[in-house]
Order: C-alpha cells, then structure tokens, then sequence
C-alpha cells in the first residue's frame, strides 16, 4: 500500500499510472517489490483508497523530480514501472473507515486504528487488499 498525499496522488495519476516512487527511507522495503505484485493507494487528507495496479518492473533508481515530499525534501528515488488496475477521483475514494472492521492491518491497531497509515509503504495480506480493490472497483461505478 501506497500511503500518498492528494498532490502526490494525482502526479501519479497525471502520469497515467505508469510509474511509482518510494520515499528514500524505505529501500529496504522497496527492494521486495517485484513484477506481479500489486498496490494500492490510500490517499491522506481524504482518508480514502483510490487505485489499485500491478508492478511491471523491478526496483530501480530515478532522480526526476515528481512527488513532493510534506517534510524533509525527498527525490521518492525507488521506483517501479506500473500498470493501473482500477481508479477513482480522491473525492470518489473508498473511505478507509468504512472498511476499518474488516482490513487486518487496521484492527491491530485499535482503538488508534488510523496509525495503520502512517508511513509510505505497508505491506498488506492478500485478504486486505482483495478487499480494497473489490472496494475501488465498486466505487468505480455511476
């Protein structure tokens, strides 16, 4: 899971989901990424899901300035070429707690559930992120 502000999100989206970066912190995370593996996206401020893609290629390492980092400036270095499976507006997103009972990774931080999204990177259980992107989908519809 992808953890994005709303400006980061739609630089993402500008691209056509084609390309994704990670914080520099987060190599080590980073660096388990392989083509096939799937993210989503919780989009902060609105406190939503709003996309899900699957991995086209490896790690790799880009320096084109295109995500804004909220504090210490970051270059978002570890990249990975990606494929959009579903999309909706931030405004149209899933809100994360209408889903809160139900992702794994939210319950075992009750009662400070909304900790689950602090940082920007998580790796979830196949059960949670079948959840979302059934979630995204859904909301993809008029």
């Amino acid at each position: 899971m992808i953890v994005s502000s709303e400006r980061n999100f739609i630089a993402t989206r500008r691209r056509r989901f084609t390309v994704q970066g990670i914080k520099s912190r987060h190599r080590a995370r980073a660096a388990r990424i392989a083509p096939g593996d799937r993210l989503c996206w919780y989009v902060t401020g609105r406190a939503v899901f709003a996309a899900t893609a699957t991995v086209r290629s490896p790690v790799f390492v880009g320096r084109e300035r295109i995500w804004i980092s909220d504090g210490k400036p970051d270059p978002y270095p570890w990249r990975v070429r990606i494929a959009k499976d579903a999309a909706v507006p931030p405004r149209r997103g899933v809100p994360a707690g209408s889903l809160r009972g139900r992702l794994r990774f939210v319950k075992r931080r009750e009662p400070h559930w909304t900790l689950a999204f602090q940082g920007n990177l998580h790796e979830l259980v196949a059960a949670d992120f079948a959840l979302i992107e059934r979630a995204v989908r859904s909301a993809m519809s008029p």
